[in-house]
């Protein structure tokens, strides 16, 4: 699992709902259905990624992540997470009230497009970066809203929506002091964990 994943996973409380968007293969819900006995639940579009989820095991819905959570209750699960997906969505902003509508708490992890290396790799070659975390070219990424962690929080209070907790990771480590105290900067992928207020 990546970095950005196993840490999401501490604020996951055993014996409770999860669920997930844009799962995947389903690997990070398999994982915590393992070792914290959670009720997992996730969304999906790509077939393929499904067929692997569902022989693991997880309860798994197709479903187009621009359609929205409007098939599911208020506050019907403990925890909504979505790696590293948000900003793949086209109404980022309409999915994250919708996230902790149905969620009593939202863990959303996303790549920081202010990070340093980002800014460098732009300045100085003058083209869009491609790393780890923006492993895509410019024509064939994903990415359609790249945002920083300023925009995210921007976001969250324009919507009235609690960040709890906030990490910083660079590659496969967490919590420099640096990337702690400038984030923005200094943080090459963002975690947080949000509520409504």
């Amino acid at each position: 699992m990546r970095i950005d994943q196993r840490l999401a996973e501490k604020w996951i409380s055993p014996n409770s709902s999860v669920l997930d968007l844009g799962c995947g293969d389903g690997e990070l819900l398999a994982h915590m259905s393992k070792q914290h006995n959670i009720r997992a639940y996730g969304l999906e579009i790509d077939q393929e990624k499904i067929a692997i989820a569902i022989s693991r095991g997880l309860n798994i819905i197709q479903q187009d992540l621009n359609l929205g959570l409007s098939r599911f209750a208020d506050q019907s699960f403990d925890s909504v997470v979505m790696a590293q997906a948000l900003q793949a969505v086209d109404a980022p902003d309409v999915l994250l009230r919708d996230m902790v509508r149905v969620g009593k708490q939202a863990i959303i992890t996303f790549p920081n497009f202010a990070y340093w290396k980002t800014r460098s790799f732009l300045a100085i070659k003058g083209k869009m970066p491609v790393s780890e975390a923006l492993p895509y070219m410019w024509y064939n990424t994903p990415n359609i809203h790249l945002c920083t962690f300023r925009d995210f929080e921007a976001l969250c209070a324009e919507n009235r929506i609690k960040i709890i907790n906030r990490l910083a990771v660079n590659g496969d480590q967490q919590g420099s002091v640096l990337s702690k105290h400038m984030p923005n900067l200094f943080g090459e992928v963002a975690i947080y964990r949000v509520s409504a207020l």
